[in-house]
């Protein structure tokens, strides 16, 4: 077996496999953490034969350098490859949505110079699932979703907060992440969650909830670094040089804050997020002698240098910990270090708690799993959380802690006194820990478990006949050439569909060489119409309403790159307010109009005079646009860098096929853009005059046939002008002659 080749999508954060800078920010969390160790445990894995991490490229001095490597391996099977999308510079994951649809076609392109192609594709929170999703449709292969955090709950979150729903919108691009997510609930064939709490409380709300089919695959941990705290002290056990500082490194930041450091550790990690509630753990510690007596307290809330220069949420939290630390004036019995660093310190940080019998608390409300929970249980500690989702089923599986409200002080109190005090209470807790570290949460059980799902969504791998036909994305890439024709007057007149079943044929013989499109004026509805009227092959490329939507295959999947590309200084409500009294000009009915296209009747005195005063009109508006004239009776005004030829001229650039391998084929005055220049151009005889002018191309044939018939007339001609190039794109065409 040759094994499965996965792609996981992880686009924000500070992503690196070498000293990962976990908790540097909000954006640089737990997902980053699972995304990195999961790319290593599934390169161990004997089905997988590859598996790369796809996130973003930076090059910001702010940042380390090796952000802004392309390609990172780390090892035969395994690779970080970095896209840029969006500039250079690092930002927030808010403000990377109208950059994700670069992030795609740069993908597209990668995987096509690699020329091997992902059998599962893996997004990871919603902007990756966006990503895979797309990569998804493009390649026909399975998606994966995991969702990380919802945006729902955020929402609701902030709501409580007193921030409005526009402030939201505005700052976290909300309406567009819940919509993505919506999208992924109902496209992707798995969407992995940690637990069943997940299912039933982050996703209740989503309208698509009862579609998606979850699989619960509970994260897992790196058993060579999360391991007992007492295995230090066995004689065959030996660690490198780097741990053991590590471990000194740890022990000093923590005993300089300490009066008496050798006392039991209350310990809690995460990052300055204010739903991990570390002010609730302070003020249960301050508010009680008994338990200050007992034990020390130890809390890691993310890295910081210098509180001042940190964005404002976290300033405002950081902040608050100080004071009240101050409040209770806790000099001497808390500890509240700057940083760690998460690969080599944290793992020492449980141990060193464990080793002094203490207890580590996750005071986060609802949490959806709880990964510190498990780490902190593989190292031996006790565990003292919320009796709400993940820790709930981690600690009732483990049987490693107490569950209390955790919005309660005196219910945390006496939770983490009842441990300490009881020596075999805590000794059977930390055992238990132990136990469910090794044998449930580890990463080998959460590959295995992925692997088998995967393998229930996977179609086995039959080698492909000659006569069947590639998936879409293979054959966009491997295809020899394009052919795009333009519909009414050039293929079909009316219900003429004279010499339509030459092309047919001829398009069905070559079906995995050549790309057959229709470009048309009409909309899409209009054009899916004719397709099933005149019974078309399956086309592969749809572009419609004049060159301004992109879409792929009779199902119309949308490109979305496409319309972010010809959204610039677009300006629709403008154009149509200046020429609502534009002289000789009156709208066209609602279904020939669109977002990016305005369709308007001429008066029979329209000329090319009043073609140059209307460019001139808009000018003097600053409104830029592109303006077609069809039969000197139909105008369509669209943005600049839309239209039949621009269209053509992106799909060669996505496709990576030079433009003299796509073969056009038109017949009225909007498809000028689309024959000029470098594509090999027909014209039919049934041309109208605006054509004449591309009479002096050497790059357009002028057939003496009329519609479909003269557009074969065209294709044999460039067969019999370019025999080498075109007998591999048409090697049965012998038989038409």
């Amino acid at each position: 077996m040759q094994g499965y080749y996965i792609q996981l999508f992880s686009p924000h954060g500070l992503i690196r496999h070498h000293k990962p800078e976990i908790g540097r920010d909000k954006d640089t969390g737990g997902q980053v953490k699972y995304v990195l160790e999961l790319l290593e445990a599934l390169s161990h894995h004997p089905q997988v034969r590859k598996v790369d991490l796809f996130t973003r490229r930076i090059a910001d001095k702010r940042v380390s350098e090796t952000y802004n490597h392309e390609i990172e391996t780390l090892s035969s099977k395994a690779r970080i490859v970095r896209i840029t999308c969006g500039g250079h510079l690092y930002k927030p994951k808010e403000s990377l949505w109208d950059n994700l649809d670069e992030f795609v076609d740069k993908v597209i392109r990668f995987i096509e110079k690699q020329d091997d192609y992902p059998d599962i594709v893996h997004g990871h929170y919603a902007d990756g699932n966006y990503i895979a999703g797309e990569i998804s449709k493009i390649f026909e292969v399975p998606f994966i979703a995991t969702g990380h955090s919802l945006g729902l709950n955020k929402k609701d979150i902030l709501l409580k907060d007193g921030l409005s729903e526009d402030t939201i919108n505005q700052k976290f691009n909300m309406t567009r992440r819940v919509q993505e997510e919506e999208e992924s609930l109902r496209l992707a064939s798995l969407i992995i969650v940690s637990t069943q709490h997940e299912i039933e409380t982050q996703y209740r709300w989503y309208q698509n909830k009862d579609k998606a089919r979850f699989r619960i695959i509970s994260p897992g941990i790196n058993n060579e670094v999360f391991y007992p705290f007492y295995r230090v002290g066995m004689p065959s056990f030996s660690i490198p040089l780097e741990q053991e500082q590590a471990m000194y490194r740890v022990s000093s930041e923590i005993e300089r804050f300490l009066f008496a450091p050798g006392k039991p550790l209350i310990l809690s990690i995460g990052r300055a997020d204010k739903r991990k509630n570390f002010e609730t753990i302070i003020d249960c510690f301050g508010q009680d002698k008994e338990l200050q007596s007992m034990a020390n307290l130890a809390i890691f809330a993310g890295v910081r240098k210098d509180i001042t220069q940190m964005p404002p949420d976290e300033q405002e939290i950081l902040t608050g910990l100080l004071l009240l630390m101050d409040k209770y004036d806790l000099y001497g019995k808390m500890a509240l270090p700057k940083k760690n660093d998460p690969s080599l310190e944290v793992p020492e940080i449980y141990r060193l708690a464990a080793q002094r019998k203490g207890v580590f608390v996750n005071a986060t409300p609802g949490e959806n799993f709880g990964l510190t929970i498990v780490e902190a249980a593989a190292c031996g500690l006790p565990i003292v959380a919320s009796p709400t989702g993940g820790p709930k089923e981690i600690i009732g599986n483990a049987r490693n802690g107490m569950l209390v409200n955790v919005q309660d002080t005196r219910e945390i109190a006496d939770a983490l006194k009842k441990i300490i005090a009881d020596t075999a209470l805590w000794e059977k807790y930390s055992a238990n820990g132990i136990r469910a570290g090794q044998e449930d949460y580890s990463w080998e059980a959460h590959v295995n478990a992925y692997i088998k799902s995967i393998d229930g969504i996977c179609k086995p791998q039959i080698l492909l006949k000659e006569t069947q036909e590639l998936p879409l994305g293979k054959k966009l890439m491997k295809a020899d050439y394009f052919f795009i024709s333009d519909l009414d007057g050039t293929l079909i007149e009316g219900e003429d569909a004279t010499g339509l079943d030459a092309i047919k044929q001829w398009v069905d013989e070559n079906k995995n060489k050549v790309i057959f499109g229709i470009a048309s004026g009409r909309n899409k509805a209009l054009t899916n119409a004719a397709l099933r009227q005149f019974q078309f092959p399956e086309p592969d490329i749809l572009i419609c309403s004049a060159g301004t939507e992109i879409y792929y295959t009779r199902n119309f999947l949308p490109d979305p790159g496409w319309e972010r590309h010809i959204n610039h200084q677009w300006k629709r409500k403008e154009l149509v307010a200046a020429l609502d009294h534009y002289p000789g000009l009156h709208l066209q009915e609602a279904d020939a109009q669109w977002e990016y296209k305005l369709s308007y009747y001429v008066t029979d005195r329209f000329n090319e005079g009043d073609l140059a005063n209307l460019y001139k009109f808009l000018d003097d508006r600053r409104l830029r646009a592109k303006i077609l004239l069809t039969d000197n009776r139909f105008l369509d005004i669209l943005p600049v860098r839309a239209g039949k030829g621009n269209a053509v001229r992106y799909l060669s650039y996505k496709w990576q096929l030079p433009l003299d391998h796509f073969i056009t084929a038109g017949n009225g005055g909007n498809d000028i853009d689309m024959l000029r220049g470098s594509t090999r151009g027909i014209v039919v005889s049934n041309h109208s005059p605006e054509l004449e002018l591309l009479k002096k191309s050497r790059h357009v044939y002028f057939a003496r046939q009329k519609q479909a018939a003269g557009v074969m007339e065209g294709i044999r001609y460039y067969r019999d002008l370019h025999p080498a190039k075109t007998a591999k794109a048409d090697p049965s065409d012998k038989n038409q002659k």
